[in-house]
């Protein structure tokens, strides 16, 4: 049994949210290089130092893990050490602040994210198979633009 389209705008909208709850699933897809379930988890981590690498050059700590993820410090802690542990995090100190301790992504934990960042790109190319080219970079566009405005409204 299929479900149904919404039928109204109202029902449209409700659906966004429980959505974006299933997206991330479609990343375990079995396409070309699978990414396991453990190292999914860690390039939550991975990226968000990834990120501050590529854009401001702000430094990661683990407390900055923690907000950005919205989670306790403890479990920033422990996400963290796992991601060291696994050989794509090091440690360092920082140049603005000795007495801080910073993250950096390990040649290892490139490579992760370069192969998670095409794992998501088959992904997407596998579930959007049955899509016009048009399709795919209009939903691509807006994805973008909805991710920019959420990283643009300020926190709580």
């Amino acid at each position: 049994m299929t479900k149904r389209e919404p039928a109204t705008d109202e029902e449209l909208l409700d659906a966004v949210g429980p959505a974006f709850g299933k997206l991330r699933r479609s990343m375990l897809l079995e396409v070309e290089n699978p990414i396991s379930q453990k190292d999914l988890s860690r390039t939550l981590v991975l990226n968000i130092v990834l990120e501050a690498e590529q854009g401001d050059g702000r430094e990661i700590t683990v407390g900055a893990v923690a907000d950005h993820l919205g989670v306790d410090p403890s479990v920033a802690s422990r996400m963290v050490s796992d991601s060291i542990s696994a050989g794509y995090l090091v440690r360092a100190a920082s140049q603005q602040d000795g007495r801080r301790t910073i993250l950096h992504l390990s040649p290892e934990g490139r490579d992760m994210m370069d192969r998670f960042r095409r794992h998501q790109r088959a992904a997407f190319e596998y579930v959007t198979s049955d899509w016009t080219e048009r399709e795919r970079l209009d939903f691509a566009r807006l994805m973008l633009k909805y991710v920019a405005a959420q990283n643009a409204l300020p926190r709580r």
